[in-house]
């Protein structure tokens, strides 16, 4: 009993060690690679075969070692899975890798290239070859896995899209008011300000100045004015 709970220990601890180390590279097919033989319209592996004998986790990377012949489509889509097409596949589930620069990424078509295709979301993932309609994909060249959580994915596999920039808004121009705000603003705008000298203000010296001078006058006082 005690030798059964050892074991059932280790087997514990192996798992965790599993789920909390590095991220795993698994070439699929082994040294096979992911190949199709178009002279005997098979593929290189038993690729369901392959797959089910693998533990994979959230991270870890699957390595498509192919050619220009072949396509590496990922869906999380189990009926375009099942159709071996794209033809009917209309959302976001599905990515297609190729081995040719200029689309998703490879070498040019050189005779052999490795797509490295990441696995990035829980549960059942699809992989299977759209070349020659589908046929490839209908002779074998598919598999799908169950990918576990793990501890989840790292850092660079987990970084969000960043924010697309925001077009700067200019301020709205205020209109402009013709009708003065305040008393100083007519003042600026030219109209006569308190203790100007303006003809009524002139006018009104003048008169002044005569009330003051008369009387004097009529007293023979000699006037200012003189």
């Amino acid at each position: 009993m005690a030798r059964a709970a050892a074991v059932v220990a280790l087997v514990v601890a192996a798992c965790f060690f599993r789920a909390s180390a590095q991220a795993a590279n698994y070439t699929v097919g082994g040294h096979a690679g992911w190949i199709f033989d178009s002279a005997t319209n098979k593929p290189a592996a038993n690729y369901a075969s392959w797959a089910s004998k693998q533990k994979f986790f959230l991270g870890d990377y699957l390595i498509f070692q192919t050619n220009a012949n072949s396509t590496v489509i990922q869906t999380y889509n189990k009926t375009t899975y099942g159709l071996c097409s794209l033809d009917q596949d209309y959302g976001n589930l599905t990515t297609q890798w190729t081995p040719f620069e200029g689309a998703d990424g490879g070498s040019g078509g050189r005779a052999a290239d490795a797509i490295a295709v990441p696995l990035t979301v829980n549960g059942e993932n699809y992989y299977f070859s759209s070349t020659g309609d589908g046929i490839q994909c209908r002779n074998g060249m598919k598999f799908h896995i169950t990918v576990a959580h793990g501890s989840g994915l790292p850092p660079a596999l987990n970084q969000p899209p960043p924010p697309p920039p925001t077009p700067a808004t200019p301020p709205p121009l205020s209109p402009i008011d013709a009708t003065p705000s305040s008393q100083s603003e007519t003042f600026y705008n030219g109209a006569p300000a308190r203790g100007g000298s303006g003809p009524l203000a002139i006018a009104f010296s003048v008169g002044f100045l005569l009330l003051e001078v008369l009387p004097l006058a009529a007293k023979g006082i000699p006037s200012l004015l003189l």
